[in-house]
């Protein structure tokens, strides 16, 4: 195997996964349901999935949007406690069958949550039939050779999220002191606190 060959494979798959999602008015949508929400957003996924949805709602927070991950496994055994009528959830689950998540929106319903957006890339998947907006990641090939590994799949969602993040956060016109204000540690802190 040539190494170096290797990793530009991989980094142009993944790149290339990237640039095939399709951009469609259901972003907009999406979009939408997060800035009218009366609540906060309620974003959840399992495994590769959940570590990018936990890092979904850590980038909401710092950029103005109240959010906070919910653990699939945990919602049945208490911490669905946290969702609250006028919630947004955001579900993500690249094939869309992923049990614990299609339960906790299910049981999520129920509690007055507002919406539920999907990211998937199986737009006729029990997941995306039960969500109000899907958000596509299109049709992604893990560059690993096994065709397993979840690596494409999650910079498509990823990359999807950062998009939904940053868009809110230039609708609603967040400044360097707003970010500072809710990320006033660290060095991204210093740099929003640093007068221009």
């Amino acid at each position: 195997m040539d190494v170096l060959e290797n990793v530009r494979a991989v980094l142009a798959a993944e790149a290339d996964a990237i640039r095939a999602i399709p951009v469609t008015p259901a972003f907009e949508r999406a979009i939408g349901l997060v800035r009218q929400r009366s609540g906060k957003v309620v974003t959840t996924g399992m495994g590769k999935a959940g570590h990018v949805a936990r890092k979904f709602a850590g980038t909401l927070c710092s950029t103005g949007t109240p959010a906070v991950y919910l653990h699939p496994g945990e919602a049945a055994h208490g911490d669905l406690g946290l969702v609250d009528r006028g919630d947004v959830i955001i579900a993500l689950s690249n094939s869309g069958r992923t049990r614990e998540v299609l339960e906790t929106v299910a049981a999520a319903r129920p509690l007055g949550v507002a919406s539920v957006i999907a990211i998937t890339s199986h737009p006729d998947s029990p997941l995306a039939l039960r969500s109000d907006v899907v958000l596509e990641m299109g049709p992604v090939v893990e560059p690993c050779p096994l065709r397993l590994t979840p690596t494409a799949s999650v910079a498509v969602m990823l990359a999807i999220c950062d998009a939904l993040a940053l868009t809110i956060l230039e609708l609603g016109g967040v400044t360097r002191s707003d970010f500072g204000a809710r990320h006033h540690g660290g060095y991204l802190g210093q740099q929003a606190l640093r007068e221009d």
